[in-house]
């Protein structure tokens, strides 16, 4: 369905919002800026922006529903013949080699993990999204599999994937605070990425195959 203009206006003011305070907030720091600085620097109202965002963090990590989502839509987007682990491996494979944004390889993304290391409720934040992720992922891993309530294994496989995701997460940053280049990160990161897969056992990579159509 076509987007309505009321629609695309409502999408583009949310942007314009977020973009003018993620702009504020490394600037000058999650912590000293509030609503209202924000407000001002968009010529809105403190009510207009709590419209859009409920709650400060949600300002900084505003697409925070994409990432908690993310390996669930991986695992539901497997080929036939492929499992879970399999398809999360690709994804985040293609993703590296594109030196994506959404895996921390763009400049500046220093200054953007600076900023959560000085505050903490964004790192609390970005806890709780972590955990949402993993639960997501347990849940899509149960639907897909049939298993019951009481078995283990869907929470157990959600965990590994979940750390190769937060292994190279953290990888990822811990080079990128350093100023380096993200072409040459991403060259590393295929590395390590590989190791972590050699470090599977076959149960992980074999687990929630996708039948043939």
């Amino acid at each position: 369905m076509a987007e309505g203009l009321r629609e695309r206006k409502k999408r583009e003011t949310r942007q314009r919002i977020s973009d003018i305070a993620t702009g504020l907030f490394l600037e000058h720091g999650f912590v000293t800026v509030t609503i209202a600085d924000v407000a001002e620097a968009a010529d809105v109202s403190v009510n207009t922006v709590y419209n859009y965002f409920p709650a400060k963090e949600d300002l900084f990590f505003d697409r925070s529903q994409g990432v908690v989502d993310r390996l669930s839509r991986w695992v539901r987007g497997r080929d036939a013949g492929e499992s879970a682990t399999g398809a999360v491996l690709r994804e985040l494979r293609a993703e590296i080699e594109a030196v994506s944004p959404r895996m921390g390889l763009i400049e500046g993304y220093d200054r953007f993990m600076r900023c959560i290391e000085e505050a903490p409720p964004l790192r609390s934040r970005l806890w709780s999204m972590q955990q949402e992720l993993q639960d997501n992922l347990e849940a899509t891993l149960r639907e897909e599999t049939g298993a019951t309530a009481g078995d283990p294994l869907p929470g157990l496989i959600a965990g590994q994937i979940c750390w190769v995701h937060g292994t190279l997460f953290v990888a990822i940053g811990r080079e990128m605070v350093k100023g380096r280049n993200p072409d040459e990160v991403s060259r590393e990161m295929l590395v390590v990425l590989d190791d972590i897969e050699e470090l599977l056992g076959e149960k992980v990579l074999n687990y929630a195959v996708r039948g043939a159509a």
